[in-house]
């Protein structure tokens, strides 16, 4: 009598792989795909994104063009800048950074751009509206708001037109300059007493 014959094994397929769903994927994850140069995940990092930038954006700026501007260059910079992501940080840590100076650097440049002095024949023109004594005097006080804070180290200055001028939290301020949030408090306390105690903020928003 012969052994009954033995069964041939079961050949198991391999399930054909399915697509990548990238909106499933991990922040870590789509960096890791980024660096290995999939645009795929680039992309669906910056739409992930996307929204927390401007609301970051318009929370530091308060004005919603410059909010939308800081916003479209903070994306830029994320496209430029992510293969430096090393990791030591969550990425929307990395991100907030990053979109907070943009925001320093955007307001900056539109204080600079305001608050550059004008020739004085410029200062006593006839206003078309208002009080041109009163819009001197605010003139006037710009100047001298710009020359002492042209005189202060640039991490102070820094930290007075954030605080004072956009009224940015201490923490992100501190995310954004890299100072210690103590200091940062110190350095606005000091601009305070410096540049004029209770005043600062209408000074700054003249």
């Amino acid at each position: 009598m012969q052994p009954p014959a033995r069964k041939s094994p079961q050949v198991v397929r391999a399930r054909p792989d399915r697509p990548l769903v990238y909106e499933r994927l991990s922040d870590p994850i789509l960096v890791r795909r980024v660096k290995d140069g999939d645009q795929q995940a680039l992309a669906a990092l910056c739409t992930r994104h996307a929204a927390r930038v401007h609301r970051i954006a318009l929370h530091v700026l308060r004005d919603p063009d410059d909010a939308n501007d800081a916003a479209q260059e903070s994306l830029v910079k994320l496209v430029r800048r992510v293969h430096r992501f090393r990791g030591d940080s969550r990425f929307s840590t990395w991100l907030h950074r990053l979109v907070v100076n943009t925001c320093k650097d955007v307001a900056q440049a539109r204080w600079a751009t305001e608050h550059r002095t004008e020739p004085l024949l410029e200062d006593l023109r006839v206003a078309s509206e208002g009080d041109p004594a009163r819009a001197l005097a605010a003139s006037e006080a710009r100047r001298e708001l710009g020359a002492c804070l042209a005189e202060l180290p640039a991490a102070q200055a820094t930290v007075v037109t954030l605080k004072h001028g956009f009224d940015v939290p201490f923490e992100e301020i501190s995310a954004a300059t890299g100072l210690p949030v103590g200091t940062a408090k110190c350095y606005a306390h000091r601009a305070r007493a410096t540049l004029g105690r209770g005043r600062l903020r209408e000074r700054l928003t003249a």
